[in-house]
């Protein structure tokens, strides 16, 4: 099958989440790295997409000079993947999609509400894909865990408990650090730091395995260094449509966790466990029954979670396959597949709006408010 050709923006030499779109992308033969507008500073951009592979000229100064020289070509890119600072994200994504390109855009999708909205409608007249990458939900055991819930097995989900927690943020000596300070930022950052940052990945976990919406909010934001404008903890409790209680935790000066990402799930019949930090693994326990331990690649699984396990049993698979199975998924679509799982505009929508709620709530001691988009309020 002929490789799809792939371009990036953003995420050049030194990037920290660069290196696992870069390694994910290729990891199955899907995407060749075709064009690239890889860093702020024009030359520098240019050099290293060069040194990836890309050809002199399609490595490209910026996001507009990518845009022009791609939008005529036989041989243009059919997936574009935005991982600029989070403020640029609307105006590039918006920009490629009215120009008939497929999009992967980083989180948080936009600034606003208002923007999320555009994009979705864009999305739709454009009829291109337009992803988010939520590439947590692409682990092999939490499309386990979906399947798990979708198909009875721990009956009604009663509560959701997850949490997206690290200290890595918690010396305040190192509060003035740019890779930190940006972060805690409005002008960088917009409404929201810590909860915009990491939360909205435990919201739309919740979301996507329990399979429904967040209806409602209530939270509690902290800035517990001083200088930051923005929360760097943030508690927030929720409602889901049909009737799911979620509590939501989130910190960057939690001193002592390193990834802390892990969700809980408990339904009527059973509760179930998985943390970022041991993705292999879920931990399963059926009412009134001794603990399980489901193992990823293990033949009873469903074939949701087998197609996404790339190695054999008890060999691990991290974080570059995840985002790897969210480009799996975005080939195929390309291709004129349909995948379900694959995280989209309406997802990265929902996670601004409920950012955008938790920030009123928050100002206004914990008040409980509608988290859905109004587009989405009928």
């Amino acid at each position: 099958m002929k490789k799809l050709n792939w371009g990036m923006i953003g995420g050049g030499e030194g990037s920290q989440i660069g290196p696992a779109h870069r390694l994910g992308a290729q990891a199955d033969g899907n995407f060749v790295l075709a064009a690239g507008a890889l860093d702020h500073d024009a030359e520098k951009g240019r050099a290293y997409a060069q040194s990836l592979g890309v050809s002199a000229d399609r490595a490209y100064g910026d996001w507009r000079e990518m845009l022009a020289g791609e939008v005529g070509r036989d041989d243009r890119v059919d997936l574009v993947t935005v991982a600029t600072p989070n403020s640029t994200h609307f105006e590039i994504t918006k920009s490629f999609l009215e120009a008939g390109f497929n999009v992967l855009c980083e989180k948080p999708m936009t600034m606003t509400v208002e923007e999320g909205e555009e994009i979705v409608k864009i999305a739709a007249a454009s009829g291109k894909t337009c992803a988010v990458n939520y590439c947590y939900s692409a682990y092999p055991m939490v499309r386990e865990m979906r399947h798990m819930v979708r198909s009875g097995q721990v009956g009604k989900v009663r509560l959701v408990v997850t949490n997206f927690s690290h200290g890595h943020h918690g010396d305040a000596t190192d509060a003035d650090n740019p890779r930190v300070r940006w972060r805690y930022d409005p002008a960088m950052a917009g409404v929201s730091g810590q909860f915009a940052d990491c939360g909205i990945h435990a919201l739309h976990m919740a979301s996507f395995i329990a399979d429904d919406q967040v209806r409602s909010l209530s939270a509690d934001f902290a800035s517990t260094i001083p200088s930051r404008e923005l929360e760097d903890d943030a508690m927030v409790n929720f409602r889901m449509e049909g009737g799911t209680v979620g509590r939501l935790w989130t910190s960057s000066v939690a001193i002592g966790r390193q990834h802390g990402f892990d969700i809980q799930v408990f339904g009527e019949t059973g509760g179930m466990r998985w943390a970022s930090e041991q993705p292999n693994q879920v931990y399963y326990t059926p009412v009134g029954a001794r603990t399980q331990i489901m193992e990823k690649g293990d033949d009873s699984l469903s074939d949701e979670a087998g197609r996404l396990s790339r190695v054999a049993i008890a060999h691990p698979e991290g974080f570059p396959l995840a985002v790897a199975n969210i480009y799996v998924d975005l080939a195929a679509t390309i291709r004129g597949e349909t995948r379900d799982g694959l995280p989209t505009a309406q997802d990265g929508l929902r996670s601004m709006a409920a950012v955008h709620q938790a920030v009123e709530s928050a100002k206004n001691d914990g008040a409980w408010v509608d988290a859905r988009p109004p587009m989405f309020r009928t």
